[in-house]
């Protein structure tokens, strides 16, 4: 694999693309001045690659910005477009709304990360023949050999990782935790960084709550390792974006972690409530401690979901996605494509 990058703004102020470009829009306007720059900049460097490699099918990931960077700079090469969930979700505008049909329209195939998203895409102009609900899977194998041979479960140790931006769903578990009973032993750690670090910080003040930051793949491995439970809050944000299945729940449930995650569209498509984890409303703090209460007090519950969110993880592997990645790919490489 070759990576190749391209500078799209002056260097001292390039930084729409340091994480999610619709969260860094939100945080600051000036971002905004850096979008027809990077999208431009994108399609001319695209269209370079695509004259010098001459690829059999391109693939595309998010509709907005990167397929309209395609629309521009390799209209020749067949494509398949995989969306994550923020360009489905939010992005309602009418100029996006065209945009999106326009990639997808022009799409042989697309994937994203569940029914509903799939719907929508549907609606929003995709084939509905060739597009699949497809995740992009987790590379559990390599993760838990990471684990240092000393690392032990921390007794009450609940795990949030993730970007700490609005969607993500941090300032639900901190509420959350803050309404745990005096006599409960437990920890939060949070493992991530974002522009809602400050204020999560002045949130969890008093509490037994550690501020990890960033992780290597070693980092995060270990940090599951040491949890009791795992806590996915994902809420929708007020810009419209969500999650679509979070890369954290399946890693969490491959490490045979208790998870307790928000009963979202893909989410509650990998957990089976009860069975191999817990769903609780999204953002409803009060719902969300009462499910930390049970799992922290009951080793029995603990030890049945984590056993069948293991199990259950084997269909989210990076081995058993990358197989149909490949056919999916191979296929719209083959078949035809009318112009739209």
């Amino acid at each position: 694999m070759r990576i190749e990058r391209f500078a799209y703004f002056p260097r001292r102020w390039e930084s729409l693309a340091d994480g999610a470009i619709i969260e860094n829009l939100r945080e600051n306007r000036f971002r905004w001045l850096q979008v027809l720059p990077f999208v431009a900049a994108e399609a001319f460097h695209l269209r370079r690659l695509v004259r010098r490699h001459r690829p059999d099918v391109l693939h595309v990931h998010w509709v907005v910005p990167q397929g309209v960077a395609a629309l521009l700079g390799a209209r020749g090469v067949p494509w398949v477009v995989t969306t994550l969930g923020g360009d489905v979700y939010a992005l309602r505008d009418p100029l996006s709304s065209w945009l999106k049909r326009a990639v997808l329209r022009r799409a042989r195939a697309v994937t994203t990360m569940n029914d509903e998203m799939r719907g929508r895409l549907v609606d929003a102009g995709a084939d509905e023949a060739a597009t699949y609900v497809q995740p992009l899977g987790a590379d559990i194998t390599n993760l838990r050999a990471l684990v240092h041979d000393d690392e032990r479960q921390i007794p009450g140790r609940v795990l949030f990782v993730g970007r700490l931006v609005e969607k993500k769903g941090a300032a639900t578990l901190i509420d959350a935790v803050r309404r745990l009973p005096a006599d409960l032993t437990w920890s939060l750690e949070i493992v991530g960084d974002g522009p809602l670090e400050s204020s999560l910080r002045s949130r969890a003040d008093g509490l037994p709550v550690v501020f990890s930051g960033s992780a290597s793949r070693e980092g995060l491995a270990n940090a599951y390792e040491r949890s009791t439970v795992v806590v996915v809050p994902s809420v929708p944000a007020s810009s419209g974006d969500q999650d679509g299945l979070p890369t954290v729940l399946l890693e969490a449930m491959g490490s045979e972690r208790t998870v307790i995650a928000s009963d979202l569209p893909g989410i509650n498509e990998a957990v089976i409530d009860g069975e191999s984890g817990l769903l609780v409303p999204s953002n409803d703090p009060d719902a969300l401690a009462k499910a930390l209460i049970a799992a922290l007090t009951d080793a029995d519950l603990r030890a049945r979901l984590s056993s069948a969110a293991e199990r259950r993880s084997h269909d989210f592997t990076i081995e058993a996605c990358a197989r149909r990645f490949v056919e999916i790919l191979m296929s719209a490489a083959d078949r035809p494509k009318e112009p739209v």
